[in-house]
């Protein structure tokens, strides 16, 4: 195998794969899932009565109540790493606003009539920055209705509409989350490219021609 700097190394049978996430990058992304998922399983069994018997996951009630914060700084903390490290991928350009103009290619996997995606295509994009937008509003209002720590400095109006934000930002980014996971099913070897960390050339022209040709060059 080359050195892991190299964005191109060589399974067991010597076919070229590329590296298209580090160990690091896949730590994180990982973090960031598995706190989403407690997160959003603390949520809708503190959201509902007919959804109670998910405090189970954390222990009980009370220590739902507790620990479902704290986790949310874990997960706010870990994505902010995340953002951090995929923001220059993210950019949209007028290749990402045709391929929304052609979601009927799109969704009938009309790859070869879509313009050359780089490493993430407008999809993927758009959820991005879906996802940066609520979690600053599941930030700000979760300090809001925080209680102990921040919601006595708060009037109750301020407490009331931090918990509706609160709750639609979450229906929002689960909602977005579920899209994600359906789309990486859909599209064979997502999964991989995050649990192995790379992808075949053949994957990487498919899917994502620009960054493949950005990739090989380099």
């Amino acid at each position: 195998m080359k050195h892991i700097e190299d964005p191109v190394v060589r399974d067991v049978r010597g076919n070229g794969l590329i590296i298209r996430y580090t160990p690091n990058e896949r730590t994180n992304h990982w973090i960031t899932a598995i706190t989403f998922i407690l997160l959003a399983l603390s949520g809708l069994a503190m959201f509902h009565p007919a959804m109670s018997w998910l405090y189970a996951l954390l222990g009980g009630g009370q220590w739902t109540r507790i620990l479902h914060p704290f986790i949310g700084c874990v997960m706010f903390l870990s994505f902010l790493i995340l953002a951090l490290r995929f923001w220059h991928h993210n950019y949209l350009d007028k290749s990402d606003i045709q391929w929304m103009r052609q979601i009927d290619d799109v969704l009938n996997n009309r790859e070869e009539k879509l313009p050359a995606i780089g490493k993430y295509n407008a999809g993927q994009k758009l959820l991005f920055f879906t996802m940066v937008v609520c979690l600053l509003a599941l930030l700000a209002s979760g300090i809001v209705i925080w209680r102990r720590y921040f919601s006595f400095y708060f009037p109750i109006e301020i407490i009331r509409l931090a918990a509706v934000v609160h709750a639609a930002a979450a229906f929002v980014l689960i909602v977005g989350i579920v899209v994600h996971i359906y789309a990486a099913l859909w599209v064979k070897g997502s999964i991989g490219a995050m649990t192995r960390g790379t992808v075949t050339y053949g994957w990487a022209k498919k899917h994502h021609p620009r960054w493949f040709k950005e990739t090989i060059g380099k």
